[in-house]
């Protein structure tokens, strides 16, 4: 296995590598154009539903979930409109969201989700952690609907806590205590079921099981916007597009310190862009997914055409970030214009997969990203992630272009650790700057990477033909 840790000395002598051409048809920003011309927020009829109406009362004590379910269908049957949430604060289980509605939470108007685990019963059909199951209705869920939309200046609270969903992680610093109950033994029997193809409609949990819900999920739907809320304190993921296209995300603030609190996780997704929203989670601030092993070999279905521009990014993970359910493929990420900035921040940009996920990530651009400060490694590409090289899906990263990146802090600039047989290829960094790293390149089986003007601690690095 090739293994190189650079010193500051060792990059001033850096050897001249063959450029490896990208042959791309189309540059980056024409890309970036193309894909934003897809994606098209959905319209609604000029219709409001004021939820009041329905029978919510807005005094943070009554269960709304039946006027929120009457205000929806009333809005659907009438073909479309806003289901209108006062200001007040309402206090409901599981909300199903049907095509041509908007759910719009007005300015100074909090939905308060239950706490009771029975409110989001029955089960419905879903993805945890990449693998299909019923289990909990997600707090907010759409199932094959186009046209749906959570808008407004309110805010979206999952009270997940110590005492609240979050214990089922199974850790003390979560709530959990010894001999209570934990998710373990539910996602070891749930990943076991997907390796033996257990058919998924015999995958049921729910009821009796702690496989905590995603917060928002639009499942097999389209022409999605959901913008101008703010979102706290998810059971676990926060939204999860999956099997999904035309999803627009813009200008929403999500907040969640628990375990697994992903802020966006565009699964098995096509043609996103999620931009000018603030991120300060306790996971991953954006997760790109495709699907975890056999089940994510079986509906095969890629995450591609993403843009993630003008977002503002505090604690979590990392960033960016592809992986690690990925067994489906990614490709075509654009991430521009974006301003990370805390200690608790892990990463910049991460890629996590093994040989037991596989997959192939492709075709992602990092560009004009500003990181003001980070805990561990600036870039990092990892095919080692949980299990390792311990399976028979060989994975395959490449086409990763950096360019323009300013960073400050980190244990590593650049972290690459790939296998012999599937080393990252077309790596490219260009005009990057990172100061105050502890080490600056850890890389393992990386083919021909391009560094032009790139520079780690004032010492710069460029390699030609």
């Amino acid at each position: 296995m090739k293994k190189y840790v650079l010193s500051l000395f060792v990059m001033t002598l850096m050897l001249v590598l063959p450029f490896s051409a990208q042959g791309e048809a189309l540059s980056a920003s024409e890309k970036i154009t193309a894909v934003k011309e897809q994606i098209q927020p959905p319209s609604f009829p000029n219709r409001t539903f004021n939820i009041k109406r329905y029978g919510a009362a807005g005094d943070g004590k009554s269960d709304s979930t039946a006027a929120f379910k009457k205000a929806i269908e009333a809005a659907n049957k009438a073909g479309g409109g806003r289901v209108v949430v006062p200001p007040g604060t309402y206090v409901t289980g599981a909300i199903y969201l049907k095509s041509n509605v908007n759910l719009h939470v007005m300015k100074k108007a909090t939905i308060k989700f239950s706490q009771n685990p029975d409110k989001y019963l029955p089960a419905v059909l879903t993805r945890w952690e990449g693998v299909e199951l019923y289990n909990y209705s997600p707090l907010i869920y759409a199932y094959n609907e186009k046209n749906i939309a959570i808008t407004g200046e309110g805010t979206l609270d999952g009270q997940g806590d110590n005492e609240h969903w979050w214990p089922w992680k199974g850790k003390k610093e979560f709530g959990w205590k010894e001999g209570e109950p934990n998710q373990q033994q539910d996602r070891d029997l749930l990943f076991k079921m997907a390796e033996e193809k257990v058919p998924v409609k015999e995958r049921v949990f729910g009821k009796g099981h702690y496989l905590r819900p995603s917060f928002i999920q639009p499942y097999h739907s389209k022409n999605i916007m959901i913008k101008g809320v703010t979102i706290l304190n998810s059971p676990m993921w926060q939204i999860n597009p999956v099997l999904s296209e035309n999803i627009l995300i813009d200008d929403v603030k999500i907040i969640g310190h628990g375990p697994n609190n992903d802020g966006v996780d565009p699964e098995s997704s096509k043609n996103v862009l999620i931009k000018d929203s603030y991120f300060d989670n306790g996971d991953d601030c954006i997760a790109i997914k495709s699907g975890r092993n056999a089940d994510g070999r079986r509906i095969n279905v890629p995450s591609e055409n993403i843009i993630i521009e003008g977002n503002e990014m505090k604690d979590g993970h990392g960033g960016v970030v592809i992986g690690s359910e990925i067994s489906g493929s990614v490709r075509n990420v654009f991430a521009q214009h974006n301003v990370m900035d805390s200690p608790n921040l892990d990463r910049a940009l991460r890629i996590k997969t093994n040989s037991v996920r596989g997959g192939t990530i492709e075709d992602i651009d990092f560009s004009n990203n500003t990181v003001k400060s980070v805990g561990s490694e600036v870039i990092q590409i990892d095919m080692y992630y949980e299990e390792g090289d311990t399976g028979n899906f060989t994975p395959v990263v490449r086409n990763i272009n950096i360019e323009n990146l300013q960073s400050n802090g980190g244990k590593y600039g650049l972290w690459v650790r790939a296998y012999e047989r599937s080393p990252v290829t077309n790596l490219t960094i260009r005009n990057s700057n990172f100061q105050h790293v502890a080490t600056p390149l850890l890389m393992e089986n990386v083919e021909n990477p391009v560094f032009e003007e790139f520079c780690i601690n004032g010492s710069c690095m460029n390699t030609n033909r």
